[in-house]
């Protein structure tokens, strides 16, 4: 059986990389190591593909792809469809998630990081469904708060 990468099944979702590193970037802020946006860019790809190639983030990633998909086919236990629809505040799991990715990632930092991306939005958080910004927001917390930690002690 061949091998599936996460990515593979982001791209299926229309969830680029390119579209990651852009949201991402929405919120960017010069630092050092990371003084230049180029430079910072290349760190944060370089981070992001290494936690990419994590099997239990992917799965985690996996988790919310599988729950984004139930819910639009109206099919999540226990929720009603307009819950889902209007991600109201009663929903936290879709939170749970993208918390417990950006905490596997870069611990508390990656928390920080990713409230603001989850209140700020940037880029394809803005159209992604309830599941999937939190989980994409999870990621591009996690990775931001390591490009941003990591690029002081190279």
């Amino acid at each position: 059986m061949a091998e599936r990468d996460i990515r593979e099944v982001l791209k299926s979702m229309e969830i680029t990389i390119d579209e990651i590193v852009s949201a991402a970037f929405e919120l960017y802020f010069p630092h050092p190591g990371v003084e230049t946006r180029e430079k910072a860019e290349a760190v944060f790809r370089r981070e992001l593909d290494l936690a990419l190639s994590d099997p239990n983030l992917a799965l985690l990633i996996y988790a919310g792809v599988l729950l984004e998909s139930e819910g639009v086919k109206e099919n999540l236990p226990n929720l009603r469809q307009s819950d889902y629809d209007n991600d109201l505040t009663c929903l936290i799991a879709d939170e749970v998630l993208g918390m417990s990715i950006a905490k596997y990632i870069g611990g508390y930092k990656g928390v920080f990081d990713y409230v603001r991306y989850d209140k700020a939005k940037p880029g394809i958080l803005g159209r992604l469904g309830p599941f999937m910004d939190d989980v994409i927001g999870g990621l591009i917390g996690g990775v931001s708060s390591n490009m941003y930690t990591r690029a002081v002690l190279d």
